[in-house]
């Protein structure tokens, strides 16, 4: 016994195969989802054994296919009346904090460079070493350097410098 055209498949069990999605995932994606298990039905098709139950065949591919459009629906971002405010932190540096950009642009080249390529790409030191030409020790030197050279010069905090005091124990407080 030879298989039927796959014309006449989706004639036959494709009323079937469309109540099965729109049960599955509702009347909104029953269109998307009966036609992605009839795009990978054709695709399948050749390869299907004659004797196959195809009606329980293409049951399988439209769950399978309903499964992929629930699950991309839930990775959706859920509409809001209002998105609330947020400072911005894209675009440049110079715009959203000036004192920062200051102190990288401060920084001798390879410095700026190998701390950028490090702590802002995670780029590893040996990666960076063939960037910048030289070796990995002096990629981990630079960047160090860098770093210690921006907390020194740019402010980790919002706090303004208090004086060190002495706690009733001797102990230095801040």
């Amino acid at each position: 016994m030879s298989k039927p055209l796959f014309e006449q498949i989706v004639t036959d069990h494709g009323p079937m195969v469309l109540r099965v999605v729109r049960a599955v995932v509702g009347p909104h994606d029953a269109e998307d989802a009966w036609s992605e298990t009839f795009l990978a039905a054709l695709k399948a098709y050749p390869e299907l054994p004659d004797d196959a139950h195809v009606e329980a065949w293409l049951v399988t591919i439209a769950h399978r296919k309903a499964v992929d459009i629930t699950r991309a629906d839930a990775r959706r971002p859920t509409p809001v009346d209002a998105v609330p405010e947020r400072p911005v932190r894209t675009g440049r540096p110079e715009d959203w904090d000036p004192d920062l950009w200051r102190a990288l642009k401060a920084l001798p080249d390879r410095q700026r460079k190998t701390v950028a390529y490090h702590y802002l790409a995670g780029l590893p030191y040996k990666e960076i070493a063939a960037l910048t030409g030289g070796t990995t020790d002096a990629a981990r030197r630079a960047a160090a350097d860098g770093i210690k050279t921006l907390r020194a010069t740019y402010p980790l905090t919002d706090e303004p410098d208090r004086p060190e005091q002495t706690d009733q124990m001797g102990r230095t407080e801040r």
